[in-house]
């Protein structure tokens, strides 16, 4: 009889303590058991190129404050690749960025940042991201290449700046009435400028002596009709040095 009752007696309490673990459960006396965010399906979504299903699957994962850092990053990550694919590069730059904040080691996601920067056309920032890349893995391929190219059309676009406005001749020693309304007008300046170079590079890459002597008559001849026809009604300048540039760079199929 008496093991009976002990029998009920420990039913009681394991009935009892399920019941308060029932009722702590729905009034919020222990927190229930969060279930995990799984970032599988964004990840596959994304992968598969399926903006459909990636938004709302990468949303899911982003924005669930519960979400591991890891998996956190994994799906900006995949969404921002998905965003760049299909020319959403604001957005993708921002999941980007947040991933990079997140964690500020990964090579691949500054050069990927980089190339959607220099989508938008600023190079400075492109740069910036590619020398970042750089700096994580100095032998990371696709930044070294998009560091170097950048370089360049940096250095191009300061050397042509440097010049801008100014023409192939020195405006201090300026004479003829052409030549101070070259060096009066910017456009002309740097018209003047491209067929003197457009000239120097046909004459380099002339076949013989003779053809280069040949070219270099036809731009003295040019020179000497601006020079007499500046002035003169109906006489354009600006169209005839556009007309010379065209000829000049039509000499070898440019």
């Amino acid at each position: 009889m008496r093991f009976q009752k002990l029998i009920q007696l420990s039913g009681a309490v394991v009935l009892s303590a399920l019941s308060l673990g029932a009722a702590q459960a729905a009034t919020g006396g222990e927190p229930a058991a969060v279930a995990q965010v799984d970032v599988a399906a964004c990840l596959a979504a994304a992968a598969a190129d399926d903006v459909d299903k990636a938004a709302p699957a990468c949303a899911a994962v982003i924005d669930n404050e519960k979400t591991a850092k890891p998996d956190l990053i994994k799906a900006l990550i995949a969404r921002g690749a998905l965003y760049a694919r299909h020319d959403q590069t604001d957005r993708a730059i921002a999941d980007d960025s947040r991933a990079v904040l997140l964690d500020p080691t990964l090579a691949d996601v500054f050069n990927a940042r980089g190339e959607l920067w220099l989508k938008k056309g600023d190079k400075p920032k492109a740069v910036q991201d590619f020398g970042a890349a750089l700096r994580i893995d100095p032998n990371h391929e696709k930044a070294k290449a998009n560091h170097k190219a950048m370089a360049r059309e940096l250095e191009r676009i300061g050397a042509q700046m440097a010049v801008a406005g100014k023409p192939s001749f020195n405006c201090a020693s300026a004479r003829r009435p052409v030549e101070k309304a070259i060096c009066g007008n910017h456009e002309l300046s740097d018209l003047d400028r491209e067929v003197y170079a457009a000239n120097a590079r046909v004459l380099r890459e002339a076949r013989n002596e003779g053809e280069a002597r040949k070219l270099q008559r036809e731009q003295d001849d040019f020179i000497a009709r601006r020079n007499a026809g500046f002035g003169r009604p109906g006489y354009d300048l600006k169209k005839a040095m556009q007309e010379r540039l065209q000829r000049l760079n039509g000499v070898d199929g440019y």
